[in-house]
């Protein structure tokens, strides 16, 4: 008998979506190997390297012979340096031998967190817009993501009662991200306090994605929902080094969970991956115990003045609006009066004029009449890219008049 490939394949993966924007920053990439100069907003990911005191630490543990697994929890080190960084920067103690454990970014630690506190059937609320590999990576672990508006008119945030009347029988936790991409909303203690009660009314646990937690705008902090009275012992934090650090190709985060859910993660740790890279630890420990040095400081404030370039540049091309972000580092640009859906101006941008950018359809539903760009590639990048745009958007509304 005769079989196809994709009969070989299961029918959970021929339903999961490629990810938009790896896919989107793939094709950049293989344009430039083609000899095509691309701009490329598409994935977040910055124009500058790891700083060399991180790399260099990384180098020494090598060289020091540091190329062997580690626990599974990670380094005890590590853990050491992440309860010092949650206790310094965001007011949480918390136990490193049972409370903390090393993943490989914040996407494998939600999936830890995610196969720990889901069955298959079972529901968690998700934000729409919201990043493209949450309802993907929900529905590969066999649950199921039941998506919430974030309108703009409530300024990108949850309206509670949709929030609770979303919430069934079978509803077993929320997912967010603060700073939120790819909105750039940064939740308020007030905003996180609602989303608190909630889960507390319903016996519910959070997961929060706070990898954009070092980069806050206008004098905004972040505030983590576990610091909130009674969410610590319901509440998986995921944080990351991947943003901050500019450092997407090492992999390394870790997440910070009540000592059952963190026991149940090292559980799954030791037969899916092992561990965490043990080199890569030893360079994240560094950047962690070191903090916003005045060079990672300085980097962030130029990233800050990015933002603010690129969003008033982008909110004065035609049949645009764009505000500045509260957090993260993304462009959230309303396109709606180009009338031309997103994923089409998207497809358009790359073929036609070589600009990376990621549709908000990617996003989710309510995502769609937005474009998503990063604003942190260079400034000679960024430079070009408006450029590019300004035709690409003038083209269009003087087509549709």
């Amino acid at each position: 008998m005769t079989v196809t490939q994709k009969e070989l394949v299961s029918r959970r993966v021929l339903a999961a979506l490629p990810s938009a924007t790896v896919a989107i920053a793939d094709t950049a990439s293989e344009m430039r190997r083609r000899g095509i100069d691309v701009v490329d907003f598409s994935a977040g990911r910055a124009a500058e390297h790891t700083p060399e005191y991180v790399i260099a630490a990384a180098v020494r543990a090598l060289e020091a012979g540091d190329t062997h697994q580690t626990p599974a929890a990670g380094k005890p080190t590590y853990r050491a340096a992440c309860a010092a960084k949650l206790l310094r920067d965001n007011g949480i103690i918390a136990d490193p031998e049972t409370e903390i454990i090393a993943t490989l970014g914040c996407k494998q630690g939600l999936t830890l967190a995610l196969l720990a506190l889901l069955d298959p059937g079972d529901e968690i609320l998700v934000e729409d817009p919201g990043f493209v590999s949450y309802v993907p990576t929900i529905m590969l672990m066999g649950a199921r993501a039941m998506p919430v508006p974030l309108r703009m008119e409530n300024r990108f945030r949850w309206d509670m009662n949709e929030l609770a009347r979303a919430i069934g029988p079978r509803t077993r936790a929320i997912l967010l991200c603060s700073p939120h991409n790819p909105t750039g909303v940064v939740h308020t203690r007030e905003d996180l306090a609602q989303i608190a009660a909630l889960a507390c009314r319903h016996n519910l646990t959070v997961i929060s994605d706070e990898i954009y937690e070092r980069i806050t705008w206008n004098g905004r902090r972040h505030v983590g929902i576990a610091t909130l009275p009674g969410m610590a012992e319901r509440t998986v934090t995921l944080m990351g080094l991947t943003k901050s650090f500019s450092m997407g190709g090492w992999r390394i985060g870790f997440a910070f969970a009540s000592p059952s859910i963190v026991s149940a993660m090292v559980t799954l740790q030791q037969h899916l991956m092992t561990c965490a890279g043990s080199f890569t630890q030893a360079g994240a420990l560094v950047a962690l115990e070191a903090g916003a040095t005045p060079e990672v400081q300085a980097l962030w404030d130029d990233w800050e003045r990015r933002c603010r370039f690129m969003t008033e540049a982008i909110d004065q091309l035609p049949g645009t609006s764009c505000a500045m972000p509260e957090g993260g580092f993304y462009a959230w640009a309303n396109i709606r009066g180009l009338g031309i859906s997103s994923a089409e101006l998207s497809k358009r941008l790359i073929r036609d004029y070589a600009v990376a950018v990621v549709p908000g359809s990617a996003f989710g539903d309510h995502g769609e009449g937005y474009l998503r760009l990063t604003c942190v590639r260079s400034w000679s990048e960024l430079s070009r890219g408006i450029a590019c745009l300004k035709e690409a958007f003038g083209q269009l509304v003087s087509t549709t008049r």
